[in-house]
């Protein structure tokens, strides 16, 4: 997650499933990996759903806020948490890839990522928000490794008792290739007795949330997603997995 992609639609898509999982009474907790802003491509722009009703009536209360940051001109992570459009607990150090070698990113990673475990501990869900999603093998290591989540800090959620969701951003591959990517992860053993569970945002851009979820959680998340399919979110997400 980057600065300038506040308010865009995929907060909107985000920011709705978590306030309809944080309706359960399972409380939310929330990672950022936030990362610099970049300035290479328009990505952030996409505000179009402000325009139109059809979004709107998913959320109205979530709709108008959003809509008040981006005309605000205050497009910023904390302009989200502030708004308390959702109540969560937040973890929003930069995660910045930028420097050193790979041990030394390695390095800060991991403090990183102790600091996010910590902050987070006790919260029933666990979102991250990486840009692009699972890691890739071809940026481990490197100065885009911030852009990604790793396996272990998803299963290190878990083990701390949290059910997890994961952003996953959908590139030139079909709608298998994910979900087999996300089964073959919580086929590793990483994550005992967790259920899957999959949906895709379908509008304007193709993006995945899939989840971890822990035995204790299955029965109110697995219903809340049922309900949410039957709600005005139809339009906006389909169930994949």
């Amino acid at each position: 997650m980057q600065d300038r992609y506040t308010g865009d639609i995929g907060d909107f898509d985000k920011l709705g499933l978590l306030r309809q999982l944080a309706s359960t009474g399972l409380s939310i907790g929330v990672n950022w990996y936030r990362t610099p802003d970049e300035t290479h491509n328009s990505d952030g722009l996409h505000i179009g759903y402000l325009q139109k009703g059809e979004f709107r009536s998913c959320d109205p209360a979530l709709w108008s806020a959003l809509d008040q940051i981006v005309n605000s001109g205050k497009r910023e992570i904390a302009a989200l948490e502030q708004s308390g459009v959702l109540d969560a607990t937040y973890f929003g150090r930069l995660l910045d890839s930028s420097s050193g070698d790979k041990i030394a990113r390695q390095a800060v990673r991991m403090d990183w990522h102790r600091q996010a475990l910590q902050a987070l501990h006790g919260c029933d869900i666990v979102f991250v928000d990486p840009d692009n999603g699972l890691m890739v093998p071809s940026a481990d290591g490197t100065a885009k490794s911030n852009k990604f989540v790793l396996p272990y800090e998803l299963a290190e959620y878990y083990h701390a008792g949290a059910s997890i969701i994961y952003y996953q951003h959908k590139a030139r591959r079909p709608d298998e290739f994910y979900i087999d990517q996300h089964r073959q992860l919580a086929s590793s053993g990483a994550f005992p007795g967790s259920t899957s569970l999959g949906l895709k945002f379908t509008k304007t851009s193709l993006r995945y949330y899939f989840c971890a979820i822990r035995p204790e959680h299955a029965k109110a998340i697995t219903i809340c997603v049922q309900q949410m399919m039957q709600s005005p979110w139809q339009y906006c997400f389909e169930q994949i997995l």
